[in-house]
């Protein structure tokens, strides 16, 4: 395989000749080697990338600091970047030292050896454009990266936000199916008040359905950049006017409404907006966790749990007990939410971790933040498809523990009062009989026409007031 020569200021390196990558990329696949997941897994953080170099180029070609025809090159590079032609090139782990410099010169390289390529020359002849003085024009990691990373946080969360409505609609859809199911309401796991089973899933989905306004504000705290800050928000090194063009070319090559924060000393080391997204991310895998331990216990049996509902097979459950089926779905989801839950402390450390006027640990900040959002999103679409959709009611199971469960002496409270309803409970419990044939027969507490006009299907599950 032939090789190139590269430097920088510690020294050579041979350089495979047909990669698109240079030398400090180089030095990033020798020293982190963590999560073995390079950047091509985020192609929407690559994207983000090329489109951070476009602008960039944009801008300081429009202010007289980069050569035109530099900059023309340095463009049609970046949207070959953004286009994806180029993913396999990124090879950075996600989690690495250095603030994201490998992940911002990986990019500086790529598009520096592809512009030259499309000028004429060798990868390598950085004399005629080259990944810091040209490509990193007016650009620090310290702007390039967090910018890139929050267009990227944004695309992100739009697919999420799509996800997790499709799953509160599926609920949605099985309230309505289930509106007719009378079941019995439970709290602290014992008897309550009976209520519909549609009921039950409609508040699933307006349980979820409370996240999308939460994921919108922090899209709106993601959406304010640095770029123009440079190294410590000083501007070093950037033209006047380059901070606020440089923002409006982002905010025309990504189609997002990105704005330039007011001060860019602080904006380059807080971590807020992450962790707020963070927050919004584990609020939101603690519902859908709690949802699926419903989905567990309203499904556990099919024999002797509560067998209230059905959830589609999708693969035998025990390699010794025959027939067995388990709630694989939910188990799955439930261990997504527990990751999402921890990702969040750990972008609670990294952010309180900034010192001074930078927060080194934003790699790892993007790692926690990229994989929960993705591993949400396939947990929405995963619990849905396969589970959701497919699920089915024991109706008439549902109703006989109704009419068969002590709970329903509840409703018998404003007729005869608590003292006599709480002496039915406490005889029922003890002897088995039913409410009914307590409350109707042996008492007469009630006639048989009262428990019939108390006892209908609407006043179960929506309780009117009647003496």
């Amino acid at each position: 395989m032939s090789k190139r020569i590269e430097h920088d200021f510690l020294g050579e390196m041979e350089i495979p000749q047909d990669v698109y990558y240079g030398i400090q990329t180089m030095r990033a696949l020798e020293n982190f080697h963590i999560t073995g997941i390079p950047l091509k897994v985020e192609p929407l953080f690559v994207q983000s990338l090329g489109y951070v170099k476009k602008a960039a180029a944009m801008a300081n070609r429009d202010l007289g600091v980069l050569d035109k025809n530099i900059a023309e090159y340095i463009i049609k590079a970046s949207d070959r970047v953004i286009s994806g032609e180029f993913n396999d090139q990124f090879l950075s782990d996600l989690i690495q030292g250095g603030a994201g410099t490998s992940v911002n010169m990986n990019a500086n390289e790529v598009i520096a050896n592809v512009a030259l390529e499309m000028m004429g020359h060798k990868k390598g002849e950085y004399q005629f454009c080259h990944p810091n003085n040209h490509v990193n024009c007016s650009q620090s990691t310290n702007d390039a990266y967090p910018t890139a990373f929050r267009i990227a946080l944004m695309n992100k969360l739009t697919g999420y936000k799509e996800e997790l409505a499709l799953l509160a609609d599926a609920f949605a859809s099985k309230g309505e199916e289930f509106r007719n199911v009378l079941k019995m309401g439970r709290t602290q796991l014992q008897d309550a008040v009976p209520m519909s089973l549609g009921d039950e899933f409609k508040a699933f989905a307006t349980n979820l359905g409370e996240e999308s306004p939460r994921v919108e504000d922090s899209k709106r705290l993601i959406s304010e950049i640095n770029m123009g800050a440079t190294a410590i928000g000083t501007g070093v090194n950037a033209p006047k006017g380059y901070s606020d063009l440089v923002t409006k070319y982002l905010r025309e090559v990504t189609g997002l409404d990105l704005s330039l924060a007011a001060d860019l000393i602080e904006a380059t080391y807080d971590a807020g907006a992450y962790v707020q997204l963070s927050g919004v991310l584990k609020r939101t895998a603690v519902k859908v966790s709690k949802i699926c331990n419903d989905l567990r216990l309203l499904s556990s049996g099919p024999r002797t749990g509560f067998n209230e509902i059905n959830l589609p097979p999708m693969q035998p459950g025990s390699s010794i007990m025959p027939g067995k089926v388990n709630p694989v779905i939910p188990e799955v989801v439930n261990q997504t939410a527990y990751y999402v839950i921890g990702a969040d402390l750990t972008v609670t450390l990294a952010a309180e971790a900034g010192q001074l006027q930078l927060n080194v640990m934003e790699p790892v900040l993007s790692f926690a933040l990229f994989t929960s959002i993705s591993y949400m999103s396939n947990a929405c679409r995963t619990l849905r498809e396969k589970c959701v959709v497919g699920i089915t009611a024991n109706a008439e199971h549902t109703r006989q523990m109704v009419m068969n469960s002590i709970g329903i002496v509840t409703q018998l409270n404003p007729v005869i009062g608590y003292e006599k309803s709480a002496g039915i409970a406490r005889e029922a419990l003890e002897t088995g009989k039913s409410v009914h044939d307590i409350a109707v027969k042996e008492k007469q507490y009630i006639s048989q026409e009262k428990w019939d006009e108390i006892f209908t299907f609407d006043n179960l599950i929506r309780p009117q007031f009647i003496k």
